[in-house]
């Protein structure tokens, strides 16, 4: 049985991801790796927690100490790198942790993979040769696109935030242990994820949270901000086609073909909750919606090309938009309401 390290797997997509691969591989062996920040919630692993092929350690990535057992204790077969900072608001109010984390956190693991598996550069460790590292990054370590195009795994990277630019340098120590040393690597580059277990903070929670309590639904600037909006199981069978099948030194950009703009993303979600909780008097949630000073360095639209991952590798989404954001705003009911 192959034993895989999960790190943030106590994380939205990361406890996502290990529920989708403890389900769909039964010959893996889950270790999650996770600090329990603000963003790691411990219940979001309760519908695996109890699985004899999981194990959770709570710990931090850049403890190499802890790291190295953990590799030794369980012979860690790959790697699954989820665990970031990432909520762009907070790189701009205190950019330390983004750097420390996103930047020494990923070299400290790539470090300890590199001796666990290798004898020296380009000599793989017998019984090693299969073993990988799939290093999660994001969209936004590319910068802002103007109204045309999309962006691809040759996209020059232009970050614009202490977030995106911690995200870009942890990709670069990524690639540059596949180069110098020719460790296995992967590089996966995602669109802006959505559904179940999403921390509070962030977008399409804020919405339906604000929503159905009655508040104000803020939107930055005008709300014409456009992502790519990529359903979290579809991303969860993304990676684990890329750590399977995907090329060592390559990178696949995996996105949902689905750009919204924020203010679009906010109506349809109040015409769902029209729908399936009415307010008493008769009124929309769209009259909650209000616009909000916007952040500094807002870029302006992200929007993936993910042709690569779905010829060379056969991934395809299985949500669109419409599909993805009515599960969700039904999650959300029965959390906030």
């Amino acid at each position: 049985m192959n034993s895989v390290l999960v790190t943030g797997g106590a994380g939205f997509i990361g406890a996502n991801f290990i529920d989708y691969l403890l389900q769909n591989d039964l010959s893996i062996k889950v270790v999650n790796l996770d600090l329990l920040t603000y963003a790691g919630d411990i219940d979001n692993t309760r519908a695996f927690s109890e699985s004899d092929r999981y194990t959770f350690v709570e710990g931090d990535i850049r403890d190499r100490e802890q790291v190295e057992k953990i590799f030794a204790d369980h012979d860690i077969d790959g790697v699954i790198h989820f665990a970031a900072e990432s909520h762009v608001d907070n790189s701009i109010a205190g950019p330390e942790t983004f750097i420390t984390t996103n930047v020494n956190g990923t070299f400290t693991l790539l470090d300890v993979a590199r001796d666990a598996w290798m004898d020296e550069p380009f000599k793989v460790k017998p019984g090693k040769q299969e073993n990988r590292f799939l290093h999660i990054s994001t969209d936004e370590v590319y910068g802002s696109l103007g109204a045309e195009g999309l962006f691809t795994e040759k996209t020059s990277y232009a970050p614009n935030s202490p977030y995106s630019a911690s995200k870009a340098a942890s990709d670069f120590i990524v690639r540059s242990y596949h180069h110098t040393y020719g460790m296995n690597v992967v590089t996966t580059n995602c669109s802006n994820n959505y559904g179940p277990l999403q921390h509070d903070e962030k977008l399409i929670p804020t919405i339906i949270r604000n929503a159905v309590r009655g508040k104000n639904i803020p939107i930055y600037g005008d709300g014409k901000n456009v992502r790519d909006w990529l359903y979290v199981s579809d991303h969860c069978k993304g990676i684990w086609t890329a750590f399977n099948n995907g090329k060592s030194g390559e990178t696949y950009n995996i996105g949902g073909l689905n750009e919204r703009t924020n203010i679009y993303i906010a109506e349809k979600i109040c015409n769902l909750l029209d729908s399936l909780l009415p307010k008493d008097n008769g009124q929309s949630y769209k009259e909650q919606i209000s616009f909000v000073k916007d952040r500094p360095g807002h870029d302006r639209r992200y929007a993936i090309d993910a042709t690569k991952i779905t010829e060379e590798l056969g991934w395809k989404a299985d949500e669109n938009f419409e599909s993805g954001i009515e599960k969700t705003v039904k999650y959300y009911i029965s959390k906030y309401a």
